[in-house]
């Protein structure tokens, strides 16, 4: 049976299709205006057997097409231990939102906090920041690593502010380089604060479109004193939990 996962994010939406543990179909493109239409084509496109929603838009193609859902919670624990079955820990930073989830060792999500209420930390904040600096988003991370430049500090944690800061940095000579690892400091800082509240347990799994980034994945791995893992494809884990979830809500 061909079951499908869909995670409509604020940023892109992600499908997958699986035949039984295998992938065999996978989907990113921008949410856009209109995320329904992005949706209803892709699964025109697809035609899984059985599916689930997740993700912020999640409500909005339930309602439109009776599909069942599940919190982008459980969906990126059950897509992170499906990889990494000793996943203790998920940081999942997303285009909007930074999460970091607790699970237990049979996978259930003991506790979670987000950061949803300012862009700071959030791929979002990276998309600013990089354009602010003239940067491609694919490359900033890696743009940034081991810069030997002068070492500055961004000292607010509002998006809006720090633009503000990086352009007065930027006025005072300052190299892009080492501004944009000031950057990718305070924000690994920031989410590994979110991460001790919650209460790190081995492994941790870096998820979300910014496990991409190199820089972002070694200062949080310096901060939580151990390694991160990533998947191949970190982006669509959540869409696989979500898929892994309509083996038993059948569509």
């Amino acid at each position: 049976m061909r079951i499908g996962g869909i995670d409509i994010g604020s940023r892109y939406i992600k499908h997958v299709v699986l035949d039984g543990s295998q992938l065999v179909e996978t989907y990113k493109v921008e949410t856009g205006e209109d995320p329904f239409t992005q949706c209803k084509e892709l699964l025109d496109t697809t035609k899984p057997d059985a599916l689930v929603a997740t993700g912020y838009g999640r409500h909005l193609i339930a309602n439109g097409g009776g599909i069942p859902t599940v919190t982008e919670i459980k969906a990126a624990a059950r897509g992170a231990r499906a990889f990494f079955p000793t996943c203790g820990t998920i940081i999942d930073i997303g285009g909007q939102d930074t999460k970091v989830i607790q699970v237990n060792s049979e996978g259930s999500v003991m506790t979670f906090e987000m950061n949803d209420r300012c862009a700071a930390g959030t791929g979002k904040f990276l998309e600013m920041m990089a354009r602010a600096l003239g940067f491609e988003t694919e490359n900033f991370g890696a743009s940034c690593e081991n810069s030997g430049y002068e070492q500055v500090a961004i000292n607010s944690l509002c998006a809006v502010f720090a633009e503000s800061e990086v352009i007065t940095l930027i006025s005072k000579g300052i190299r892009r380089e080492a501004i944009g690892a000031a950057l990718h400091r305070s924000i690994a800082s920031r989410v590994a604060s979110l991460a001790k509240r919650v209460g790190v347990r081995q492994d941790v799994v870096f998820t979300g479109g910014c496990a991409r980034n190199p820089s972002l994945k070694a200062m949080l791995s310096e901060r939580l004193g151990q390694d991160l893992l990533v998947a191949p494809n970190p982006d669509i884990l959540t869409a696989w939990g979500a898929a892994l979830c309509a083996e038993q809500s059948p569509a």
